[in-house]
């Protein structure tokens, strides 16, 4: 199946919300317990910012909606509208990584190269302004893509803001293709 990749709306909202839950409950069932997976809905979820800043992106299998996804500029390194913790302070590209957020995919997609091509048109966007690092927190389902893509674990986490202690792992890539950015070079 060939796949399209677009910035998100807020128009997409309706179908997003629901790509999430679907990601959540079913993608995750297999690396937690019902009660981990039901805190997860505390600690995950879209962030409306990315959206607004044009950085996160809708991945069409057809006319199905496939997967979800995106990366920041901004300081906040997990978490959804909902989340506490959130932090809008724009990153330096020169010293700080840019940040891959909120990365779903369709359970009837899943194991396809959706997450890939997300994962791969985030590095790609922001290496173009100028950042030479990406970080990202991974549920245990996630991991295995990150590492795959090349992503090292830096450190292991644990998110109980939901009820049952989540665990997460704090993950770190060296962006190729990053050009020097602005100021810099």
């Amino acid at each position: 199946m060939r796949f399209t990749i677009r910035p998100a709306t807020r128009g997409d909202l309706p179908a997003l919300l629901p790509l999430i839950e679907a990601a959540t409950s079913e993608l995750l069932r297999p690396f937690l317990t019902t009660a981990q997976v039901e805190s997860s809905r505390a600690i995950m979820g879209l962030d409306t910012q990315l959206i607004d800043d044009g950085t996160y992106y809708t991945v069409l299998g057809g006319t199905d909606l496939a997967g979800c996804g995106g990366w920041s500029r901004r300081a906040t390194l997990y978490g959804g509208d909902h989340s506490s913790g959130r932090d809008a302070a724009l990153l330096d590209p020169a010293a700080d990584p840019a940040r891959i957020r909120a990365m779903y995919t369709h359970p009837s997609f899943a194991r396809r190269g959706v997450g890939r091509l997300i994962l791969a048109h985030c590095e790609s966007a922001a290496a173009a302004e100028g950042f030479t690092t990406a970080s990202l927190v991974a549920t245990l389902a996630g991991r295995p893509l990150y590492e795959a893509a090349g992503y090292q674990p830096v450190e292991h986490l644990t998110d109980d803001s939901g009820g049952a202690p989540v665990p997460l792992v704090r993950m770190r890539k060296t962006l190729t293709g990053a050009g020097p950015g602005p100021g810099r070079g």
